[in-house]
């Protein structure tokens, strides 16, 4: 069995406090093409989108849920328990508070970063 993806979910609890967790996506061989998951269920839009190399977008909510894939550089996430994280380029994360405090998000090392939105 290959490796799973790794994806870092952001929630909001009952308090509207918002947390890390992590979400891991199994993947099964399927001969020469490699591993697949099973489907993941999408609404069907991809959204293309560059940040400003000095990019620091104080406390916001997601507009809905949605994977983000880091293409070319790292973002650093600080969710409301005061937990921090970088998600570093080619890693995918899951923002899933759409209410509550929500987050902070910043660009890393002043690098212009491109990402794939992709709401589910």
């Amino acid at each position: 069995m290959a490796e799973p993806f790794h994806i870092v979910r952001i929630v909001s609890d009952e308090r509207g406090e918002t947390h890390f967790s992590d979400m891991e996506i199994p993947l099964e061989a399927r001969g020469a093409i490699g591993a697949l998951s099973d489907p993941f269920l999408t609404k069907g839009r991809l959204l293309f989108r560059q940040t400003p190399a000095d990019y620091d977008f104080t406390w916001h909510n997601a507009p809905e849920r949605q994977l983000i894939v880091c293409l070319d550089a790292d973002v650093e996430v600080t969710v409301s328990d005061g937990e921090r994280r970088v998600i570093r380029a080619g890693e995918i994360f899951s923002v899933e508070d759409v209410t509550g405090r929500g987050h902070i998000s910043r660009a890393v090392d002043g690098k212009t970063r491109r990402s794939l939105f992709i709401p589910y």
